[in-house]
């Protein structure tokens, strides 16, 4: 008996011829996304396979594992070893607060490394789980397009096996590029960093984004000698310039060498250490080089040319607004599509595609207000436009409140770090525009005003909002004085 399948919220009409296949949809990559999509799918009824790489904490074209890039090695293990690093700061904080720490605190890095893998490797039996409680086939192995409704999976003994299926679905995120420089087989990637075996004394990054400033972090808190080196003026680039600054700020002054304007020419092996070369003429000796200068889209292996599918100049599969690509029946969410790359975007994306083809309701994701984190030390969140972004999207004049202040724990730790907080208003309708922090907390305080963001909230009903006190929250509550005022640079029409 032919299933009845709901596409593009329609169903397959009776007496329909419909051709067999081995399953409803199969999915190419277990991260999160791929798993959201599968278990959604599932749940509608679909008959659904997935297939993934052999698990390893560091990734390659021939090793993965179910949970992805961010549960295995990127925001989970990441954020494990940036709770570490801010011990060591923590406890220096504490000697004002009664707490006889001795001077020579010694920190175990293997340990920790330990710990970390411990966790990554309960998670990938967890996600595992997830799928066999939805009903969801796993294959392992590696999964290549070789039809519009063909899956070839390579298994792990070599032997290549086919499956049909109806819908298939490619989610197989993306992978750290290396520069091409010469040497630079001896740097390392995000991968190798976080399961180094032993803790860098002098650490080198190259690289501006969201892993370099977080390492760098990382390192530091733990001790180790970093240099950063990037190539515009300030890191981050495409966050507020003024939060960008604040971060800067807050880097050097916890010990970190900025090195902005620069890049890296040349690495060379010696027996003290790698010696990185700048565009400056600059020669930093380091145990590791990090290079942190972007992502690219895991299509290489995919065979995706040979059907059809349609990528961009970065090899990302191009989609339309459903996640659909120019082969009705291939789909792709997530990094491998280079749209916002995000683990909860991709999380988003896969409930909608699954609510697309399988659940009888078309839904695009909606990539307004999607709130984010940096989690260098102390960490940057922000929601919605920048200051350069509202001035560009919006008409007429943006009003700009910011506060600066010195968290309360800070007053008698003696630490001097700000905290910074920003909201940007339209100033015509009083609409809340974007807001941004750098701080303590900033990440777990800016989910909250993402949901307010997202509801349309105005700044007069920030102002009649109750602050929690004492809490640097309170602050986004409290910001009666406008900073300036900044006139739209978008030209103004009457259409």
């Amino acid at each position: 008996m032919a299933r009845k399948m709901l596409i593009d919220g329609e169903l397959s009409k009776p007496g329909e011829e419909e051709a067999h296949y081995d399953f409803d949809l199969f999915v190419i990559g277990a991260g999160s996304g791929g798993v959201r999509a599968s278990r959604f799918s599932a749940q509608y009824g679909a008959k659904v396979a997935i297939c993934e790489l052999p698990f390893d904490p560091i990734g390659s074209e021939v090793s993965g594992g179910v949970g992805g890039t961010c549960v295995l090695r990127g925001c989970v293990p990441k954020k494990i070893l940036v709770y570490g690093a801010a011990y060591g700061p923590e406890l220096e904080d504490a000697r004002n607060y009664g707490w006889e720490v001795n001077e020579k605190v010694n920190f175990n890095w293997k340990k920790l490394l330990h710990k970390k893998t411990e966790e990554i490797v309960r998670l990938n039996g967890i996600y595992k789980r997830l799928l066999s409680n939805a009903g969801v086939k796993l294959f392992e192995g590696e999964g290549r397009v070789v039809g519009a409704n063909e899956v070839e999976l390579i298994q792990l003994d070599g032997t290549k096996i086919s499956y049909s299926a109806k819908h298939i679905l490619i989610a197989t995120g993306s992978r750290a590029h290396r520069p091409d420089i010469p040497g630079q087989e001896l740097a390392i990637t995000s991968d190798e960093a976080l399961s180094l075996e032993e803790l860098p004394k002098r650490a080198v990054i190259l690289g501006g984004g969201y892993i370099a400033v977080e390492f760098a972090s990382i390192w530091r808190g733990m001790g180790s000698t970093v240099d950063i080196c990037f190539r515009k003026e300030l890191p981050l680039r495409g966050f507020d310039d003024e939060m960008r600054a604040v971060v800067a700020r807050n880097l050097e002054g916890r010990g970190i060498t900025m090195h902005p304007c620069t890049t890296l020419t040349k690495l060379e092996k010696t027996e003290g250490g790698i010696k990185v070369h700048t565009d400056h003429g600059e020669v930093i000796l380091a145990d590791v080089v990090l290079v942190a200068t972007g992502r690219l889209p895991n299509t290489k292996r995919l065979n995706l040319n040979a059907v059809g599918v349609e990528l961009d100049n970065m090899k990302a599969v191009k989609v339309d607004e459903y996640s659909r690509t120019n082969i009705p029946s291939i789909w792709a969410i997530g990094d491998v599509t280079n749209r916002m790359n995000l683990t909860p975007v991709a999380l988003m994306e896969g409930t909608c595609f699954a609510k697309t083809v399988f659940g009888g309701k078309p839904t695009k994701p909606d990539y307004s207000h999607i709130p984010c984190a940096v989690f260098c030390i102390p960490p940057l969140s922000v929601v919605g436009f920048s200051e350069e972004q509202a001035t560009e999207q919006v008409n007429g004049e943006v009003s700009v409140y910011t506060s600066s202040f010195n968290p309360m724990k800070n007053t008698i730790s003696g630490r001097t770090e700000k905290s910074v907080m920003k909201l940007l208003v339209d100033a015509q309708t009083d609409k809340v525009l974007g807001a941004s922090m750098c701080g303590p907390d900033a990440p777990e305080i800016m989910q909250g005003i993402a949901v307010a963001l997202k509801c349309g909230a105005t700044k007069e009903q920030f102002d009649s909002t109750v602050g929690i006190h004492p809490s640097a929250a309170e602050e986004f509550v409290t910001m009666r004085s406008e900073s300036r005022r900044v006139s739209s640079n978008k030209p103004k029409t009457n259409l």
